[in-house]
């Protein structure tokens, strides 16, 4: 009997120790906020009071009462999206069933009452799983370790939103300012066209040369047309991306034009100073080896034979004797009860575990040697879309402007007419688009190496350079 009291009293502990842990979810978010620091300015927040939710409704009025930058758009993403907190609750459920994978079975209490003729019995069980008992060190572990992921994860997924609101920020500037240039472009091509269409009428123009400047102004039409659902499609992407109400989505100012670009480029010694193995896919990637492991082990136990103990007490109460006292007689003693591996011997259980041991490890080493290969890309793309953007702004910009003054003084002295003159403002209009469309590529890239360098790589596809409008020979 003192054996079976000495595996009630662990048992009991051991339940006390499984069931007194808990998710703390506040501790998660502050550990999300340190490792995310440079995308959450330490934000984030998981709203679950009142209070809460009231001061991230002030936050994002204030945040909407000015044009909005980049860094206030991830503020205010953060403060009023529901998609944010949608994923953190999400991520405080994925940990709470990481949580409730270490720990085991409660007891299972049985109470019988049997009567036979003068006897009646009355019996009590007391049983659990002997194995989960043993192996629950184990369980804790893998559960720690499912945890760990999950946390990790969370810290993924928020450099993957704050990433997406960025680059959605920067897409709508750019449109924004795309559709400005178009409606200056299309005021230069309607007042064109109306000139020629007066000099044709005085006999100053032929049909064909009042033709070229019409089909300037078409063409500029379709172009504003097209800049137009351009510039609103990327702003309902972002309004999307901050979870803005309607109400909201009409509050929202976005600047002018996009940031002025930084005075350096960031040097690859400082990306490659990040190392590869701190990124968040990697960390990923081997907490999952490490739970396959520790859950490979489990499984050559739990696979094969199952194991369960209980603890009995019995009363018999005979009431045999007539006229005379009744009696009742204790009984005590234990269960064991064990599944016989005939049918099953869990070959095929240990075979998949197998596997996805083996999957994690070379996931693992996958993600390991691709980590440098994509910081460098990324790196590659920041690099070249600056040495463009930098170039169109030094380069290209001012020699267009160069050549457009050269051209009002030779139309301020009559040396060229005023459609020579429109004419050469026609050709800056593919140097100044591809100029704008630079800048954003710059902004989107730049957006992307910060992800790559911290959480999961994000493509950044260089854009083509622009082709040459067809407006520019249309004045000759």
């Amino acid at each position: 009997m003192t054996t079976i009291f000495r595996w009630s009293t662990l048992a009991a502990a051991s339940l006390a120790l499984a069931g007194c842990a808990s998710v703390n979810m506040d501790q998660a978010v502050r550990d999300t906020n340190d490792q995310t620091r440079p995308f959450t300015q330490g934000k984030l927040e998981l709203s679950r009071t009142e209070q809460q939710q009231q001061a991230r409704a002030t936050l994002s009025s204030e945040l909407l009462a000015k044009p909005l930058g980049m860094n206030d758009a991830v503020q205010l993403a953060l403060a009023n999206s529901p998609a944010v907190q949608t994923l953190l609750a999400q991520s405080w459920a994925d940990m709470a069933q990481a949580d409730q994978t270490g720990r085991i079975a409660n007891p299972v209490f049985t109470f019988e009452r049997i009567r036979f003729a003068d006897e009646l019995e009355l019996g009590r069980l007391l049983s659990f799983g002997l194995l989960d008992l043993l192996t629950l060190p184990r369980r804790l572990e893998i559960s720690q370790s499912q945890m760990a992921q999950a946390r990790v994860q969370l810290s993924a997924n928020v450099v993957e939103q704050v990433t997406q609101v960025r680059q959605t920020w920067v897409r709508a500037v750019a449109a924004q300012q795309l559709l400005d240039y178009a409606r200056q472009v299309n005021r230069s091509a309607q007042a064109s066209a109306e000139l020629a269409r007066r000099m044709q009428q005085v006999g100053n123009f032929t049909r064909l040369q009042r033709a070229r400047q019409q089909s300037f102004y078409a063409d500029s039409a379709a172009q504003l047309a097209s800049s137009q659902h351009a510039a609103t499609a990327a702003r309902e992407e972002l309004i999307r991306q901050l979870g803005l109400s309607d109400v909201q989505a009409a509050q929202l100012k976005l600047p002018e034009r996009l940031p002025d670009l930084p005075k350096q480029a960031m040097e690859a010694a400082v990306v490659n100073a990040n190392a590869p193995r701190q990124r968040l896919d990697v960390q990923m990637a081997r907490h999952q080896l490490d739970m396959a492991g520790k859950s490979q082990g489990l499984s050559l136990i739990t696979s094969l034979v199952d194991v369960e103990l209980g603890v009995r007490r019995d009363t018999v109460f005979d009431n045999a004797s007539p006229g005379g006292p009744a009696t009742s007689t204790p009984r005590k003693g234990y269960e064991l009860g064990i599944r016989l591996p005939i049918f099953d011997w869990g070959n095929a259980r240990r075979d998949a575990m197998n596997a996805q041991s083996l999957a994690a490890a070379n996931r693992y080493e996958s993600t390991v040697r691709s980590a440098s290969s994509q910081l460098r890309e990324s790196y590659s793309a920041y690099r070249t879309a600056y040495d463009v953007a930098r170039h169109y702004r030094d380069e290209i910009v001012p020699l267009r402007k160069t050549m457009a003054e050269e051209n009002l003084l030779r139309y301020n002295g009559m040396l060229i007419g005023v459609f020579e003159l429109l004419a050469d403002n026609r050709d800056q209009i593919a140097s100044v688009t591809a100029a704008l469309n630079a800048y954003q590529q710059f902004w989107l890239a730049d957006a992307a190496l910060a992800a790559s360098m911290t959480g999961k790589p994000t493509a950044t596809l260089m854009a083509a350079p622009a082709a040459r409008g067809a407006g520019e020979t249309a004045g000759h």
